[in-house]
């Protein structure tokens, strides 16, 4: 008979609407890389579109609130099963939340007469509906410690809307301020869910003893980025001179926490590696930030790509590819293959941010880190294609 068990295999839906990763690690990995070459198009001027909020616009949003904010989705609406127990969204739920994020990509890209309001309201309505299917579970069960993964959400709708508001004001300042305050939002769960498990993983892949925290430690690394998001958020009139201080502190105790961690114990397991690998870009990026305000000498582009391409590009390639080997019943072993895909998207990250110090051409630079971002995406999506669309190979249900 049916059950609700986590362990059943009866009354399931198909393989791919058994719990979120599923689609939306595969969709969200399929759009990056076509969102990537529309952008190239638009830079080129080939492109046959024309997107709501216009070229730039659609790119920065659609990286951020089309495809990062699908895996962050994905992840947190898997991993609250594993935390209390609790049966997730699968089935018609998960199909209605994956065609609302599908509609906003294609209504924001089609830009139709008379779609644009609609456009909005379908986009601002996904982390919010994502944001009660994730509490439901935790509330049911008491678990008040990994709700404040809903005010994150929260706030990700607000940067939301304000990307959006900038376009209708027609003031990019709000289009600048809720894409930087998506990237330092998505830089504070980097940092909350690398702290969680990087130690771990490293412990359990590398055979040697985990690294005990620290607890002062810990709370200043996830303090100095909750000021980080308030300061862009808020856009707080504060001196340059303030905001460099907290962003290299902010630098420091992060760096701090990835020499701790001994990456050097992980160059023989790459779905370890990748993740110190995604993490350092963090006190990097705060780095590039703090010297951005301190001495003016690099463009703040330079920093935040240093944390979304070089960050949460390559972490997300990671984690998508560690928890659909977990979750679907199979080894944590990856091949030659991701290998390769892990050092590609961090080459993108490379060549996006220094790679017009050595080439003037703009379009060139761009092409050969797009190539570089959907040779790694594309090997994931090869690579995981089967396990992310048939059943799991423990016959467990999920």
């Amino acid at each position: 008979m049916p059950t609700d068990s986590l362990g059943s295999t009866q009354s399931e839906p198909w393989p791919i609407l058994r719990l979120s990763f599923r689609p939306f690690f595969l969709f969200g990995s399929l759009f990056s890389i076509v969102a990537l070459f529309i952008w190239l198009s638009l830079l080129s001027g080939s492109s046959v579109f024309d997107p709501f909020g216009g070229a730039i616009w659609w790119h920065s949003h659609e990286m951020l609130f089309g495809f990062v904010a699908a895996i962050i989705v994905g992840f947190l609406l898997t991993a609250v099963q594993t935390w209390t127990g609790v049966p997730s969204i699968k089935g018609g739920r998960l199909l209605f939340l994956l065609l609302l994020w599908l509609s906003a990509r294609l209504l924001l890209l089609a830009s139709l007469p008379l779609s644009g309001w609609w456009s909005i309201i379908v986009d601002l309505a996904f982390l919010p509906i994502a944001a009660i299917f994730f509490a439901i579970p935790i509330i049911r069960v008491k678990q008040y410690r990994n709700l404040v993964f809903v005010p994150i959400l929260s706030f990700m709708s607000i940067a939301n809307a304000l990307m959006h508001w900038g376009v209708l004001s027609g003031d990019t300042r709000y289009v600048q301020q809720g894409s930087y305050s998506m990237i330092m939002l998505v830089s504070l769960v980097m940092s909350i869910i690398g702290g969680r498990i990087i130690p771990m993983f490293t412990a359990n892949g590398t055979k040697t003893k985990k690294v005990p925290a620290i607890a002062w430690l810990e709370q200043l690394s996830i303090i100095s980025m909750v000021l980080m998001v308030l300061i862009f958020i808020t856009q707080a009139v504060l001196p340059k001179p303030f905001i460099a201080g907290l962003a290299f502190a902010a630098c420091v105790s992060h760096f701090f926490r990835f020499f701790r961690w001994r990456f050097w114990v992980t160059f023989r397991v790459p779905l370890v590696w990748s993740l110190h690998l995604s993490y350092v870009c963090i006190p990097v990026g705060l780095l590039l930030l703090s010297a951005h305000y301190a001495f003016d000498v690099l463009t703040l582009a330079q920093a935040m790509h240093v944390l979304t391409i070089g960050g949460m590009g390559t972490m997300i390639l990671s984690m998508i590819s560690r928890v659909s080997l977990g979750h679907t019943g199979r080894p944590l072993i990856v091949g030659t293959l991701m290998s390769a895909a892990y050092g590609l998207v961090f080459v993108s990250a490379v060549v996006r941010i220094f790679g017009g110090a050595l080439v003037e051409n703009y379009q060139v630079v761009m092409a050969c880190s797009i190539f570089a971002w959907a040779a790694g995406y594309g090997a994931f999506i090869v690579r995981y294609l089967k396990v992310l669309t048939r059943a799991r190979v423990d016959g467990r249900a999920g």
